[in-house]
Parts: structure tokens; sequence; C-alpha cells
């Protein structure tokens, strides 16, 4: 294990080799560095970041808009690139698309290596992906990262739930892949089948794609229904998969510092955070055909700042991901992220499905928080129980409205469950 000089050294001799690679050839980093008047070769070490200015995924997607299809973050020509990722939408509407070369898309799944080996996989874990495979980048990587290790990795896209459920169940699969939505979805058919999914083969189910992974009422519930352990996993489609829990260090998100320098800023001030609490802002160091250099994620995180038994020493994040600088509520002059009122949502077992629903109500944002429960549950009780917590814990009172069975939509991918209406 490299000392925290040692990795410093690494990433500025890697930083210095992709700045080199990148201008004049990048015209969008040319282009922004020029403007910033930064000389790239003067960018030798991690600390040298702070004279770049900060990238913004808005600032990609214009870029995108004004360069159609796929803006000018290209190191080399269109002929060089193999593979098209994008995301699923931006508030404008348009997905942000994403190139990579073999090269780029062989450190993708260096990455994975990676991960595989902090996560604990065995030679012999069967991987299934209940995953669409179509243009989003979510888990093509980790399926091709573990196919090129050896292990057996099945692909579930183009299926019903109950066909991957079977497909689960007749190749003793080990380890599961998907969102933390679609993991209870899953286990939802399951049990309108009458099949108890914790008692199969599935030892691990590794989740991505949603703060859920890191919400300890949801992680339970995942835990409980699939007998398994939760694994939490962290990545982006434009900066790629760059953290995940590891199996000696549950509850935290250990970020893969030999690829990428990470940085915690004061999301208000963009200064370096001086408690170690702020968003997450990333230079990836291997994707050379479409870099990023200081990338504002919008994820809020917290280091963890105690050392770890085993002497890793890379950044690791409380928690994993607390929030969204982009998702975050003002009620009743309260900070209110989603995911705390899913983690709370989450300890009641009678409740299926939920949606947020955001309105304003005298220039006020309000609360609707719809609650879809198990068939035969007494819905008033629910509602108060759920309502008495919101406001025992979150300081505000939400509306909280029963529905019918089976009306909220189910979700594969990212769940959209915040709904602004107004």
């Amino acid at each position: 294990m490299w000392s925290r000089t040692e990795l410093a050294d690494w990433q500025g001799a890697r930083l210095a080799e992709l700045l080199k690679a990148v201008v004049p050839a990048n015209p969008f980093w040319t282009r922004k560095l020029a403007d910033a008047g930064v000389d790239h070769s003067s960018i030798r070490t991690p600390d040298d970041l702070n004279r770049l200015p900060f990238t913004t995924k808005a600032e990609l997607v214009e870029d995108q808009l004004v360069h159609s299809p796929y803006g000018t973050n290209l190191t080399f020509p269109i002929v060089d690139y193999s593979r098209l990722h994008q995301t699923s939408g931006t508030t404008t509407g348009q997905p942000l698309r994403w190139l990579d070369t073999p090269a780029s898309w062989t450190w993708m799944l260096d990455c994975w290596s990676t991960i595989y080996r902090l996560l604990g996989l065995r030679r012999d874990d069967r991987l299934c992906f209940p995953f669409s495979f179509g243009p989003f980048l979510g888990f093509w990587a980790g399926f091709e990262g573990a196919a090129r290790q050896g292990n057996l990795c099945l692909a579930a896209g183009g299926m019903s739930s109950e066909a991957r459920l079977k497909l689960i169940l007749e190749n003793d699969v080990t380890w599961l892949g998907c969102t933390p939505t679609y993991a209870l979805r899953l286990a939802e058919v399951a049990a309108s089948q009458g099949i108890d999914v914790s008692s199969s083969s599935v030892r691990a189910v590794l989740v991505a794609g949603e703060p859920g992974g890191s919400i300890p009422s949801v992680r339970a519930r995942i835990s409980d229904v699939w007998g398994a352990r939760v694994f939490d996993h962290w990545g982006m489609t434009e900066i790629g998969p760059l953290a995940t829990e590891c199996e000696d260090d549950p509850d935290c998100l250990t970020v893969n510092e030999s690829a990428c320098i990470p940085e915690i800023i004061d999301p208000a001030t963009g200064r370096p955070s001086t408690d170690g609490r702020g968003e997450l802002v990333i230079t990836n160091l291997g994707r050379t055909g479409s870099p990023l250099l200081r990338y504002r994620t919008g994820d809020l995180v917290e280091a963890e700042l105690s050392p770890h038994a085993s002497g890793r020493n890379w950044l690791r994040l409380k928690g994993g991901i607390l929030g969204r600088t982009d998702d975050m509520l003002i009620i009743r002059g309260n900070n209110v992220f989603p995911s705390s009122i899913e983690a709370i949502v989450r300890e009641f077992p009678d409740v299926t499905e939920f949606r947020i629903v955001v309105t304003r109500h005298r220039e006020m944002q309000h609360i609707r928080l719809e609650l879809e429960p198990q068939p035969g549950i007494d819905a008033e009780t629910l509602a108060q129980n759920v309502a008495a917590t919101i406001k025992q814990r979150l300081q505000f009172l939400a509306e909280v409205k029963v529905v019918p069975t089976g009306s909220l939509p189910r979700f594969e991918m990212k769940a959209k469950r915040l709904v602004r209406e107004g």
C-alpha cells in the first residue's frame, strides 16, 4: 500500500501524462485551459488542480448542444472511438452522450477489477445483471469486467422480471447487480409468486445508480428479503466507476485514488471543505479519449477521517452518497433531501412503493408523500405513523396520502420518485 506521498506522486505523473495527451488535441480542454490562463505543462501535482476552473454538467450539455452530437471533449478523431453511452437525461431533456476509445474502455474495466478485488469477488461466483443493456452505461463495464476475470456473467436485458428470477434461480447466481429499487422490485415479484429468494444461492447484491445503497433502512430491507450482503458502488457515465464499498469496510465508499483525484469542496463557495463534508469533485486519470478535470458531481459526501485497520489509505466516504445538491428541498425553513425521506419510508415494511410530489403553496415548497401499501394494511394508521416519524426526525409536517396498491410506477433503471408540480 502506497503512502499518501507516494500516491500523490503517482497521481501527479498520471495527470501530467493526461494533460500532455489532451492539449492541444482536445478542443474542449485546450479552450478551457486557455480561457483560464493556465499552461497545462505547469500542472504537475494534485495540489496544482486548484488553479483550474471547475467543470459542470450544464457546461458539458451546452457544449454538446452547440457542437452536436458529441461535443468537443474528444481527444482523438471520431473513428478512434468504439463505444457510446449516455445519461438518462438532464433538466434540458437532452441526454449527455459519452464516447470511449478501446483504451479508455480498458481503463474502465481495470477500475472494475479493483472494485471486484475490494468486494471480495470469488472465482466461482456467478453474476447476473438484470439491467436493460441499452445506451445507459449502468452495469455494462461491470458485466465485461467480471467476464474478463473469468466469472460466469448472465446478461438479463430484454426480459420480464419473472424471466429474470427464473434465470437467477436456475443458474445458481451468487451475485446480483442492479439498482436498489430493482432489487426490491424483483423480491416483490418473487413474493407474488410464492418464491422465497432469501433461501436462494444469491449471497451478495451489488447496487448502484441511486443513493439507496447507502441508506441503512434500504440496505436492511434488501439484505433481509434476499438474505444477502448488500454492497454499494458509485460512478457516473461521464467519469467512470470510481468508488465501492469494501468487503471489510461496510457503510463506507472507498474511492479508487489510483484512477482519479478526488476533492471535497464547500458547494456554496467552491473552496476546499474544512470539515471533510461537502460536494465531491473528481478528476479522472485514465479516460484519455474524453477526460474530465475538476468535475462537480453534485453528490454530497463526508470523509471518514479514522484510519482503516487494513492500512488502506484511499479516501473513504462515510455513509456513501448523502444526497445531491440539486435535490435539496427547503420545507418550512428546513433543508431536506429526498434520501432522508426514503430512509424513513423504508423503515415501514408495509410500504411497497412511494413517491414524493413537490408543489408550491403560498410561494413555499410543500411535500405530498404518496404511499402504496401492502394489500390488507390499515391505510390510515400507516399514513399517520409515517407522517409522525417525518415530523419527529425532519421537523416538518408532510402531507401523507395512501394510494391504491399497484398504482405507482415501477422502475428497472434509476427510480424517479421525486416529482415537481408547479
